[in-house]
């Protein structure tokens, strides 16, 4: 083992630190986050920060990074209230990490990195067509982070769209049948390989490895 200490952190220069701290939070979900403008412009940007934060109601976080320069998304986000969380699969992995390039506002990210926009009747945000896994979501509130002038933007859902069988009959998703891609760092991209699921955790009882369906594999 080698130990990194916060001087060691500190010398690196801004490029290595920023890979290398990314890292420490180890596979992280791939998911670009789709929103309009008043003008009706589509944006559409890679995020590797999204968590969950309750089910009832269903919450989700994400992190916007600083706002030293402009950041679409978290301005249409403010101005719109609403906005989508899509999964990213295999088949187009490399497109839409293309969309964490600084195009200028003009121009839609969705359109320079060859992705399909698509709506949900009445709802203001873009989905990605090709995402296996999308969901619509309504701003709850944005939790400014002081010490590095980032936010958790806060959302609750308002609709999900899943392709497939991949929903089972107790509500797990088996994402890995979607082909959805995980991220590691800023740029490392993998796909994924269920070891097992297993029994619900109690003290002093066994667990159990289930299959994809939630059922024992012992019987």
């Amino acid at each position: 083992m080698k130990t990194y200490k916060q001087q060691d952190l500190a010398n690196m220069d801004d490029t290595q630190r920023a890979r290398f701290v990314n890292c420490l939070s180890g596979f992280k979900s791939a998911n670009v986050i789709g929103t309009r403008d008043r003008h009706q412009q589509n944006n559409l940007a890679m995020i590797s920060s999204v968590v969950h934060l309750g089910s009832n109601p269903p919450l989700l976080g994400f992190v916007m990074r600083p706002r030293s320069t402009t950041r679409h998304t978290w301005e249409n986000i403010e101005e719109s209230g609403v906005y989508t969380i899509n999964q990213v699969g295999e088949e187009f992995f490399q497109k839409a990490h293309q969309t964490s390039a600084r195009y200028d506002r003009e121009v839609s990210e969705f359109e320079a990195c060859g992705l399909t926009p698509e709506f949900e009747d009445g709802f203001h945000a873009p989905h990605v067509a090709e995402s296996a896994l999308r969901v619509g979501m309504q701003l709850v509130e944005i939790i400014p982070i002081q010490h590095n002038d980032t936010a958790l933007i806060v959302g609750e859902v308002r609709w999900v769209e899943v392709k497939g069988e991949a929903v089972k009959s107790d509500g797990y998703i088996d994402i890995e049948s979607l082909g959805t891609m995980t991220i590691s760092g800023l740029d490392g991209y993998h796909r994924t390989q269920r070891a097992a699921r297993l029994s619900y955790a109690k003290p002093e009882k066994e667990l159990k490895k289930l299959n994809v369906e939630g059922r024992s594999k012992d019987s």
